[in-house]
């Protein structure tokens, strides 16, 4: 976790526009806003960054690789599915840093940040999360990619903190073990009920942001919720609750272009890697 501040905006009205900032206090307790991160405050997956950086240190094998940018296309072209989540951020995807130091991930991540994920940000989500810093809120990310990912973006936006998916780690490294499992569905909205306790956040008061249906617990366990560039499951149940969406991808059509190309570069360089692989192999003595 970070440091804790002071920060918050209000959060957006049904008909899209953004209510005026609530005070910090929603009546018994602090006011919190939880951001979910792939695809509300970054997009793409998180992991499949950290992965690539990885790899261009030479602690990921091109086969492994190769099959996170195949799991990536599939994400970008028809979103999140529970199957391929677990495989991207479960057991299946850290069991790949079994045996990397902690500090050797730490560094990496920080230059992910620089070089990657700070081009991926929507900036109108960053906004929104510092109307919250502004307003007094804590503000959390909450998400199911390795807590290192979130708590590394939550420093750099200022944030209070982040709850994630933790990867066990004995003397400095990783074993390829989860603690407690995979943050995903349910355990989101478990985890900040048990975070409110702790610090007295009036859940009630506070808002939530989500772009999966596999947010809606998440969502649910708020005041507060709000669908950010939301699946189309999601757009349909927040239709049917009256809970306000916001959609910062762009107009539709050049999504569906980009997510085409990402879908055809993801699969060609899994290929181009998987083949440069098999080459190598067949060379050796």
């Amino acid at each position: 976790m970070t440091a804790s501040h002071t920060a918050s905006p209000a959060g957006p009205s049904p008909d899209g526009e953004e209510a005026a900032p609530r005070d910090a206090r929603g009546g018994s307790g602090l006011i919190a806003a939880f951001f979910d991160i792939d695809n509300t405050l970054v997009r793409g997956a998180s992991a499949f960054h950290l992965a690539r950086a990885l790899r261009r240190r030479g602690l990921l094998r091109a086969r492994t690789i190769a099959a996170y940018a195949l799991r990536h296309a599939k994400y970008q072209w028809r979103g999140e599915r529970a199957k391929d989540l677990a495989r991207f951020t479960g057991e299946g995807g850290v069991g790949v840093v079994s045996g990397i130091s902690v500090a050797e991930v730490v560094a990496v991540g920080e230059e992910l940040y620089d070089e990657v994920l700070a081009h991926r940000i929507f900036p109108a989500t960053k906004q929104l999360l510092d109307q919250h810093r502004a307003a007094g809120h804590e503000v959390w990310l909450v998400s199911a990619s390795p807590v290192e990912i979130g708590s590394l973006i939550a420093s750099r936006f200022g944030a209070t903190g982040a709850l994630g998916t933790i990867p066990e780690r004995e003397d400095g490294f990783y074993t390829g073990r989860l603690v407690g499992g995979l943050l995903h569905g349910p355990a989101k909205a478990d985890a900040i009920g048990v975070l409110a306790t702790d610090r007295g956040i009036a859940l009630n008061a506070s808002f939530a942001y989500g772009d999966s249906i596999s947010d809606v617990p998440l969502l649910s366990a708020v005041g507060n919720p709000c669908g950010i560039n939301p699946d189309r499951k999601l757009r349909r149940y927040c239709a049917e609750l009256g809970w306000p969406t916001r959609d910062f991808r762009g107009r539709r059509r050049a999504v569906r272009r980009s997510l085409n190309a990402a879908w055809r570069l993801g699969a060609t360089w899994a290929l181009f890697h998987v083949l440069r692989s098999l080459l190598r192999r067949h060379r050796r003595p």
